[in-house]
């Protein structure tokens, strides 16, 4: 389950960049109702998600111009000069080196060796999101991937990240759920699938981190997707033992999967 009990290598943040944060603010709030908060005079370009009066998600310009339009997932570190120093060891690419954002904390954007995008997160002042796992808020976290057996390996060598494998019936491959290290079966927090190159059009190929949000009524979430101006990819569809889901994107293509569970958690 994914919470606010952040931990090293767990997701404690998630940031999308965009070419119009306003217009794409605005999106998500038509969809899920999040109230839009201005960064104030020191981050004047950036807008933050609330629901229900909590924070849950930032919109801003894009960090770089090879960003993709993608929902970045913000990972808590310890040491952020030391784990962008082992992305690169590991045979990531650091897209931007640590940079202090005032007392709030530490940040660096880093590509996995199949380019998933990521960031590293050393926290300062700045608590994360405010609430999670309830419908308006992030539930899941998931990378599809190239190659499933890579990013295992580089994951756990820069996170410590422990990993269970589940079969999908007939020859549906496998899906691989994730959790922080010295953590019990109750903090699996997300997964990772292998893909190929050519069902990852919107990120050309490479490997995408995407946000899945839970919602009361996917259906009509999904509805709201499309009056929005966005899309939906697949779905909504019955996903025995997880609940009922939709793949979509926002107008300017970025990904987010949203979710009705079941009762029980993930």
């Amino acid at each position: 389950m994914l919470t606010t009990d952040f931990v090293n290598g767990s997701p404690r943040w998630i940031e999308l960049g965009s070419d119009s944060p306003e217009a794409t603010a605005d999106f998500y709030s038509r969809v899920f109702g999040w109230e839009i908060v201005s960064g104030g005079a020191r981050l004047a370009d950036y807008l933050a998600l609330r629901s229900e009066g909590a924070y849950i998600a930032g919109i801003g310009p894009r960090i770089v111009d090879d960003e993709p339009p993608a929902w970045t997932i913000h990972f808590e570190v310890d040491d952020v000069g030391a784990s962008s120093r082992r992305v690169r060891e590991l045979g990531g690419a650091l897209q931007v080196e640590p940079t202090e954002v005032f007392e709030l904390g530490t940040m660096a954007h880093a590509t996995d060796p199949q380019g998933g995008w990521f960031a590293l997160w050393q926290p300062g002042t700045f608590a994360g999101m405010e609430v999670a796992d309830r419908p308006g808020a992030l539930c899941w976290v998931e990378l599809w991937t190239t190659s499933a057996q890579s990013a295992k390996d580089f994951y756990r060598d820069l996170f410590g990240w422990r990993y269970a494998d589940v079969s999908f019936p007939g020859d549906g491959g496998t899906y691989t759920t994730t959790r922080p290290a010295g953590t019990g079966e109750d903090r699996y927090f997300g997964g990772l699938m292998e893909t190929l190159p050519e069902q990852l059009p919107q990120t050309e190929g490479t490997a995408d981190w995407h946000p899945v949000f839970q919602v009361a009524d996917c259906t009509a979430v999904a509805s709201s997707v499309r009056d929005a101006g966005g899309r939906v990819h697949m779905g909504p569809d019955e996903v025995p033992g997880v609940g009922r889901l939709a793949v979509c994107s926002d107008q300017l293509s970025a990904g987010f999967v949203i979710l009705e569970p079941l009762n029980e958690h993930l």
